[in-house]
């Protein structure tokens, strides 16, 4: 059965087609990507071969099935790069450890916590696909730190008694450590007075009523920009989202890991490698294009115009029908005025190629960079017409608190956010669903 994650249900129309109404579609579309491009596919296959042999382990995982994602949790991946960690002596860094080893009892509280979130969201049993499930809980250890650090301490303040000024200030400090903002903190802090002169706030109430103000705040961008809380491709339809970034914030991976969820959610994709001038860029997006079984477009040449390369996948998205283009932009803010005239040439290609596409463009943020993640999201604002930011690395990261300042501070809706290393660690973001796992 297709679950599709953009929208969150299971979409019965897709689920017929893949059992067996239109197989001539099915095989025309796999006989177009061996045939149709020739000389895109000699140039993939040496990348093929080399991925195949060294990534083996990691490649396999991401290809199970939905029943055996379950059984097998794709932050498995990170405990061999912990083993290597140890064997070269770093002992100072313990604590990835722990949320790498879930006992019984914490998995039974983990996956009992997600189904009442998911049920607290009005969604029946059978609505509910078991990736929703293992995705929650790895989104609630990814923001584990943040979430230990700020109840433990604020539990020590209050104890049991009432929210009172000393408690309200520890909450403030807390916020701050956080990365949540000056703003942002500000706001909270004046809401949570101004309810505690109202009534006294007993701690558990307080909590809840915290839950409320963050949830307050990250969706408060969707409704000054009027736009929906759904972020999803148009179906029958080519939707063509630009990625940006910062080298370094995670965008090539988030790329490969869109491309994947796509798929799985029954979009045809395809990538487009347009960061040509930073090295190995392009390879490094084949490799993950590979892993995401989604074809990649790049010019072989070092160097070469962005703008072509758009182009080059227009034209072949047109031809395939793709419904999902998404495309590698460069990540150099050294030169903004260079950035916003390469990022205008593309917007003019797109225009004039496929002025009926939809889209979108997407700034990739690394969340474990806090406040000066902020900054190089503030100077990508002044270049760029930006859709939304992907929040990327909250695991292992006690500064979760940035998606907070991200919505106060640029007022930019998070679209996605990414928990982990492996492929299946991106997903639609949900406020509701990120102030539960913040704060419970």
């Amino acid at each position: 059965m297709v679950f599709n994650w953009f929208h969150r249900q299971f979409n019965e129309k897709e689920e017929k087609q893949d059992s067996g109404v239109s197989p001539d579609t099915v095989t025309e579309e796999t006989q177009s990507e061996t045939e149709v491009s020739p000389d895109t596919k000699t140039e993939e296959t040496p990348v093929v071969a080399e991925t195949t042999s060294s990534e083996t382990e990691e490649t396999q995982p991401e290809t199970l099935s939905v029943e055996e994602e379950v059984v097998t949790p794709t932050w498995m991946q990170k405990s061999s790069g912990l083993d290597k960690l140890k064997e070269s002596a770093i002992d100072d860094l313990p604590e990835p450890e722990p949320e790498a080893t879930v006992t019984p009892s914490e998995e039974e509280e983990e996956s009992a916590w997600s189904a009442q979130v998911l049920a607290n969201q009005g969604r029946k049993p059978e609505e509910i696909s078991e990736e929703e499930i293992s995705w929650l809980k790895q989104l609630r250890r990814g923001l584990g730190k943040t979430r230990r650090n700020f109840l433990n301490q604020l539990k020590a303040v209050v104890g049991k008694g009432p929210l009172n000024e000393d408690a309200v200030m520890e909450i403030e400090a807390l916020l701050l450590q956080a990365d949540v903002g000056i703003e942002a903190t500000d706001y909270i802090i004046e809401t949570l007075q101004a309810k505690m002169r109202e009534e006294a706030l007993p701690l558990e109430s307080a909590i809840a009523y915290l839950k409320e103000i963050v949830q307050e705040i990250l969706e408060r961008p969707f409704q000054d920009k009027n736009t929906p809380v759904t972020f999803a491709p148009e179906k029958d339809q080519l939707n063509i989202w630009l990625i940006t970034g910062v080298n370094g914030a995670g965008k090539t991976t988030t790329i490969g890991k869109l491309a994947h969820l796509g798929q799985k959610s029954d979009y045809r994709c395809l990538i487009a490698a347009a960061d040509t001038f930073r090295a190995a860029a392009v390879e490094q997006v084949k490799t993950w294009g590979d892993r995401a079984n989604t074809e990649v477009v790049a010019n072989p040449s070092q160097n070469s115009d962005p703008a072509a390369v758009v182009y080059d996948a227009i034209t072949k998205a047109q031809s395939k029908g793709t419904e999902l283009l998404l495309v590698d932009t460069a990540g150099r803010l050294q030169n903004k005025k260079n950035l916003m005239e390469e990022l205008g040439k593309i917007r003019k290609v797109i225009d004039k190629k496929a002025p009926d596409a939809k889209i979108e463009s997407l700034l990739v943020i690394d969340a474990s960079l806090g406040q000066n993640g902020l900054k190089q999201a503030e100077a990508f604002t002044k270049v760029a017409r930006l859709s939304g930011v992907v929040l990327t690395k909250l695991d292992g990261s006690s500064r979760g608190g940035v998606a907070l300042a991200i919505s106060k501070q640029l007022n930019l809706p998070i679209r996605f956010v990414g928990a982990g290393e492996g492929i299946e660690d991106l997903r639609p973001f949900s406020s509701y669903e990120f102030a539960e796992a913040l704060l419970s």
